[in-house]
This record gives structure tokens, sequence and C-alpha cells, in this order.
């Protein structure tokens, strides 16, 4: 199964999150920061109105609390608004 995207829908696959700090001290999973980085999976065909600004592959910078978590297949994704994507990450 895969996931297509709508509109102006963008699938996101969420970066691994630090499981160290730069000091060395290892963090539990309830300490670890979801990351705001991920990976563009699907973009959707845009609208009239939105074009589509990110391509599959890229890497880029989401809002903290935006989107919907969607597990498919035992992998986590998210679908956001490409509005809701603030930078590419090159």
């Amino acid at each position: 199964m895969k996931l297509v995207p709508l509109a102006d829908r963008v699938v996101l696959k969420q970066m691994a999150a630090e499981e160290k700090t730069k000091s060395g001290i290892i963090l539990t999973s309830q300490a670890q920061e979801k990351p705001q980085e991920a990976e563009v999976i699907a973009v959707g065909p845009g609208t009239e109105d939105v074009k589509m600004e990110v391509k599959v592959g890229d890497k880029v910078i989401y809002s903290k609390y935006a989107g919907t978590e969607v597990k498919l297949d035992g992998e986590e994704y998210i679908v956001v608004k490409q509005s809701d994507i603030l930078a590419i990450v090159e």
C-alpha cells in the first residue's frame, strides 16, 4: 500500500530522533524531542492557487504541531499541507 496525497498535501517521513546529547548523555525515549526535520515521500498535484514547490526526496523543516500522523505497514508518516513546510534543507 502507498499514500497518495491530494491537493496541496505532502507526505513526510520524520528523521530519527537524537539519542544522545552533544555532551554524550544518552536520552530515554520519553526525553527525546521529536525532530521537525523530515524527508518528502510523496507530493500532491497542487491546486489552481497553490503550486507545489517541494519534490520527493527533499529534506524539509515543518511546523511543530502540523499535520496528521499516519501509520501504514509499520511505518509512521505525517501528512501536512505544503504551507506547513517552513524550509527545504540543502
